[in-house]
């Protein structure tokens, strides 16, 4: 068995395809109508065919209840924190935030409420600590990650 994709129901499949565009950068590699699939593998489902799909009725889906999240990585993340500041239509969970191993991150939610979660790239994280004169050890340390990680991150 081999997982495949993780699928979100969304309510309105034009605005959620735009947003995962506009915000992440995600485009639609494969369009089945209600269904679509976009880079990176996360798919959309429209709400009114999952019904059918699950024999359910319209009570029995419950959109935004902050139980489960779909997660990025950025590279650029000040950048990224920027072009949030820029857009309109965000609505946060939280504003970014450091984690204790020293990852920031953001998370919003998507048209249908669901949280997004983009942290900044690991591997920048660790360069970036580096960069500020910790050595490996203390690098490792602050991160609670292996030496072995710290090193490669060098490269």
């Amino acid at each position: 068995m081999k997982f495949k994709n993780p699928m979100l129901i969304v309510t309105d499949m034009e605005k959620s395809a735009a947003f995962y565009k506009k915000v992440l950068g995600l485009h639609v590699i494969l369009d089945f109508g209600s269904n679509i699939t976009l880079t990176g593998g996360v798919c959309l489902q429209t709400r009114e065919s999952w019904l059918e799909f699950i024999h359910k009725g319209e009570n029995d889906i419950i959109l935004g209840s902050n139980d489960s999240e779909l997660y990025f990585e950025e590279d650029d993340f000040d950048g990224f924190l920027a072009k949030l500041d820029s857009m309109e239509e965000i609505h946060y969970v939280h504003p970014a935030c450091e984690h204790s191993w020293g990852q920031r991150a953001v998370r919003i939610y998507d048209p249908d409420m669901h949280i997004i979660e983009i942290g900044e790239n690991i591997k920048m994280v660790c360069r970036r600590f580096l960069e500020s004169g910790l050595t490996e050890e203390e690098t490792a340390k602050r991160m609670d990650v292996p030496m072995k990680f710290v090193r490669g991150c060098r490269k």
